[in-house]
């Protein structure tokens, strides 16, 4: 589902103003009540070159509510199981056979450990991937798609404060996304992954070029992914502006 430039809040509480350089048009939004912005004013100048983002929230950070989204049961957590054992026994082995001197044991040890943990990496770079791809496309759908459930995702637009909680994580993004036209244009740069047991992240340099503007926004971003029934899922995004 792409979005392209509307939206609806109910229970009108808060104000939301988006000035536009499309015509210097400027709409004013509703959001909920305890829409999580953890402070009582928020101003960001939107990175992305085409908007500029206010967010008014009177509310107090008590008021947060984490959301609570059941897990929804998988086949694969057995496979998933499986994978952590087997990493784990590999490095258990491998101190092993180090300590026993075996080093012919502890090189293959090593080598099978080292193409595991590739395989991780290469499936969180899959993930990363499918980030930027509804994030290109405006593609809500897909988003929901790709962030946990559990716990408390959490989600820092450039130049806002932290959005914690599943669905007001996606309430940003709608909101992010409502005054641009779709595909965006987005390259990455220095990408880095990393994968420690059933967690990875992605560092790299985002650029973002909205249509009608002749500049691109760059942000430095931190991707977290989380393992869960054998799949990796997005759980904090962190993107901080960069000027270039």
């Amino acid at each position: 589902m792409a979005l392209h430039g509307s939206g609806v809040f109910c229970k009108v509480s808060n104000m939301v103003e988006i000035t536009s350089p499309f015509g210097g048009s400027m709409r004013l939004l509703h959001l909920p009540k305890s829409y999580p912005i953890h402070c009582n004013m928020v101003s960001a100048s939107n990175t992305f070159g085409s908007a500029h983002l206010k967010l008014q929230n009177k509310e107090p950070c008590s008021r947060l509510r984490p959301c609570r989204v059941k897990r929804e049961e998988n086949n694969q957590t057995a496979d998933v199981e499986s994978i952590s054992m087997d990493e784990n026994t590999l490095k258990q082995d491998l101190e092993t056979a180090v300590q026993e001197e075996n080093y012919v044991e502890a090189a293959k040890i090593r080598d099978k450990l080292k193409e595991l943990q590739e395989d991780n990496k290469a499936s969180v770079l899959s993930a990363n991937s499918r980030f930027y791809q509804s994030f290109r496309n405006g593609d809500l759908a897909a988003m929901q798609s790709l962030w946990s459930k559990s716990g408390n995702p959490c989600c820092v637009h450039p130049g806002a404060k932290g959005i914690t909680g599943y669905d007001y994580v996606m309430e940003s993004w709608e909101l992010v996304w409502m005054n641009y036209e779709f595909p965006l244009l987005i390259e990455l740069k220095d990408v880095e992954v990393h994968v420690r047991g059933e967690v990875g992240y992605v560092t790299c340099m985002e650029f973002v070029k909205t249509k009608g503007s002749s500049s691109w926004g760059a942000q430095f971003v931190s991707n977290v992914f989380e393992r869960i029934d054998g799949q990796w899922f997005i759980c904090i995004h962190h993107a901080s502006p960069v000027d270039i």
